[in-house]
């Protein structure tokens, strides 16, 4: 058997000797958790922790209340244009009591949200953070040695991944903190982060900043596209569970970068948490599985938010026409704040290691007007109806071709034999819910 003891210094002999003493390192470990640490059973990150730090981070950037006149301006304008919308889409109101939020609120109410799609990959996270260190220390002993070793640092281990739960937890709260003072409304990233249409006085503001178009033009503009955004994830039932299904999917394939985890460990000074809690910040770390199944998650979900955005893009412009003389610019601002990448795409992508864009944004808007063009709004709408029916990344470099192989459909034949509600139905139709089991749209007419 090894003789640790007489050769604990030694890091040949030794690995965690780089940690330096391990009962301080114990004990820093042990202070820290103590610090951050999330209750028993609540998974793998602290959210109350990650709340407090995105709110902390708001408030000394500067979150103001929202006023009562701030709030009827907005409330007002997401009904104008949910009555508006209704003369450019057969798709019925997703609106019930439109709100508007301080960025504080924000964070709040889209928690769930974020809760969901980052669970999946802070546990990940946590455990191959764990298990990399374990295995820094144990991984050059022999069979009596490790079992030693596990013996003496299991606990050691055991708050290890408790701390890399805490550092996943702060990383979130950082990238909402930063997101927040940015986002418009509820639809910003084209996910629903919320059941409730809702717009911020403070991100319309960040928004309008250097446009010389009048305030009331831009509310209206963006209360379009929330309302949009809103009527497609009410009366689309199968399309949530779409968009996770792909996002959890991609997320399946996200590691952590072992080997730059153990680098970072190396000279780290266990004393200092801020150091530690640098080098295990999980941004750098995180590194995507080349896999056919993740590159067919990730081109599924990229599908997907191009089509929603598209649609979301062409209705509000519609309904804009002739009412916003600043329509046009308004647009083009909004496509090139999502098409190059903004905020939101930069936070996803350091909470879930997805950089979260509709590359073919302009694509899909141009399959929905040919769709429109020539079956009418009732034709393009119908589409949505079930996603055996939605354009796949292949239609989108021919619309042409997809709208002509679509005219063979009667969509309310297919909707009376499968016993689901035409899309314009209010009640939704709970029946034809699809998930990432499904497999993804696939082309008209494959079954």
């Amino acid at each position: 058997m090894t003789d640790l003891p007489g050769r604990e210094n030694d890091p040949n002999e030794n690995p965690f000797a780089m940690f330096g003493d391990p009962e301080q390192m114990a004990a820093a470990m042990r202070q820290f958790a103590d610090m951050l640490s999330a209750p028993a059973g609540s998974g793998p990150v602290n959210w109350d922790m990650a709340k407090n730090i995105a709110r902390h981070a708001v408030v000394a950037e500067g979150d103001p209340s929202v006023m009562e006149g701030e709030r009827r301006q907005i409330v007002d304008a997401l009904r104008l244009a949910d009555l508006w919308l209704n003369e450019v889409t057969e798709l019925p109101s997703g609106l019930t009591a439109p709100e508007a939020w301080s960025r504080s609120e924000w964070i709040e109410k889209t928690v769930p949200v974020w809760k969901r799609l980052c669970d999946p990959i802070a546990e990940r996270m946590v455990e191959t953070m764990g298990g990399a260190l374990g295995s820094a220390g144990l991984g050059e002993l022999g069979g009596e040695g490790q079992a030693a070793m596990a013996a003496q640092f299991g606990p050691l281990m055991g708050m290890m991944r408790q701390m890399g739960g805490m550092m996943v937890g702060s990383q979130i709260g950082q990238a909402l903190g930063t997101l927040a003072p940015e986002v418009i409304g509820s639809s910003d990233i084209g996910l629903p982060l919320s059941e409730t249409a809702a717009l911020l006085p403070g991100g319309i503001a960040a928004f309008s900043h250097g446009l010389e178009i009048p305030a009331e033009e831009i509310r209206l503009y963006l209360a379009l596209r929330e309302a949009a955004h809103h009527r497609l994830f009410q009366h689309v039932p199968w399309l949530r569970g779409q968009l996770f299904g792909a996002v959890e999917e991609y997320a399946k394939g996200i590691t952590v970068d072992t080997s730059a985890l153990e680098e970072q460990i190396r000279g780290l000074d266990i004393n200092n948490p801020e150091q530690l809690q640098e080098a295990l910040s999980g941004g750098a770390l995180l590194k995507p599985e080349e896999t056919e199944r993740q590159k067919a998650a990730l081109a599924r979900l990229e599908t997907i938010l191009a089509l929603v955005e598209g649609w979301v893009g062409t209705v509000a412009d519609a309904a804009a026409e002739g009412k916003l003389p600043s329509s046009a610019a308004l647009s083009e601002t909004v496509r090139r704040r999502r098409a190059t990448g903004g905020p939101a795409e930069r936070t996803f992508a350091t909470l879930v290691g997805l950089e979260l864009r509709p590359r073919r944004l302009r694509e899909a808007a141009a399959l929905w007007q040919a769709l429109a063009a020539a079956r009418g709004v009732d034709g393009r709408d119908a589409v949505w109806s079930h996603p055996d029916l939605m354009p796949t990344a292949a239609d989108l470099d021919d619309p042409e071709a997809f709208v002509r192989g679509e005219a063979k459909f009667d969509l309310s034949d297919f909707d009376d034999q499968n016993g689901r509600e035409k899309p314009g139905d209010a009640s939704g139709s709970p029946g034809s819910e699809g998930g990432p089991g499904d497999g993804g749209p696939k082309e008209p007419g494959d079954g």
